[in-house]
């Protein structure tokens, strides 16, 4: 569980207003708004198929909302200048659910990618910054590692350390806990945390791994497949205790709801 005090930080970092989401002729949510305040871990929560990695392409810039607005620092995301909308993602650092690291490249490589391709610095230079990030993510030593040689749990490390590779004001994660054993999983959490703690940056976790979801996250929002729109936002360890949403106390304590009882 975080040590922080949740919300500590004032104004939100990041404000969805509004926001409808979809693909073609397809709804996946709308009205969408909440507030994710800078330094939280902020986790979109709800059941498969109620579109939290959608919401996520919309975050990080990948997918145009079909209305509202996406204010990250005040700034509208998706009614600024091309320029200015590149200028705001690279802010950001995603870490995917598989780690999607180029197999044929070293760890230290894969690292280097960003910083290849948004920065003029010299190989000794990125070379420095990815051994840092190495370190930062408890991988000192491994930069000439290729992926296959080193475990899932590691392997999402280094997407972490990717990620940060040009300091990012917020983190993306992607179920950073599929495919983990529960020990690894754990580790990764309290990765997560560290890092929030040390770094000040704001973290947004998609996941549906109640303990994860429990012992990181500061703030959350559900998003309800059915309704296709949030049904709640909050501390999840609240949320579960005293929402006055069935599906959402549901989601939270493992249960099921009958049709009967939605509401």
């Amino acid at each position: 569980m975080s040590s922080r005090e949740p919300g500590s930080t004032g104004l939100p970092h990041i404000r969805l207003e509004g926001i409808a989401l979809g693909y073609g002729d397809t709804l996946v949510q709308h009205d969408l708004t909440f507030d994710i305040r800078r330094g939280d871990v902020f986790v979109i929560m709800g059941g498969s198929g109620c579109g939290k990695s959608t919401v996520m392409r919309c975050l990080t810039g990948l997918l145009e909302p079909r209305a509202g607005r996406v204010l990250i620092g005040g700034e509208s995301l998706w009614e600024v200048q091309p320029a200015e909308r590149s200028a705001l993602m690279r802010r950001n650092g995603v870490m995917y659910q598989s780690g999607a690291l180029w197999s044929s490249m070293t760890l230290e490589e894969n690292i280097c990618l960003p910083l290849e391709q948004y920065t003029d610095l010299a190989p000794q230079q990125m070379r420095a910054i990815a051994e840092y990030k190495l370190a930062l993510v408890g991988l000192a030593g491994f930069g000439d590692y290729y992926p296959a040689e080193i475990s899932g749990g590691m392997r999402k490390r280094v997407g972490v350390a990717r990620a940060m590779a040009l300091d990012p004001d917020t983190l993306f994660f992607d179920e950073p806990s599929a495919g983990l054993d529960p020990l690894s999983a754990r580790r990764l959490d309290e990765l997560i945390l560290e890092l929030r703690d040390s770094l000040g940056t704001t973290m947004v976790v998609i996941s549906h791994e109640l303990d994860s979801i429990f012992t990181i996250a500061d703030d959350s929002v559900f998003l309800d497949a059915e309704t296709k729109t949030m049904l709640a936002t909050g501390n999840p360890r609240e949320l579960r205790e005293h929402s006055p949403i069935k599906q959402v106390r549901a989601f939270l304590n493992r249960g099921e709801v009958g049709p009967d009882e939605r509401v």
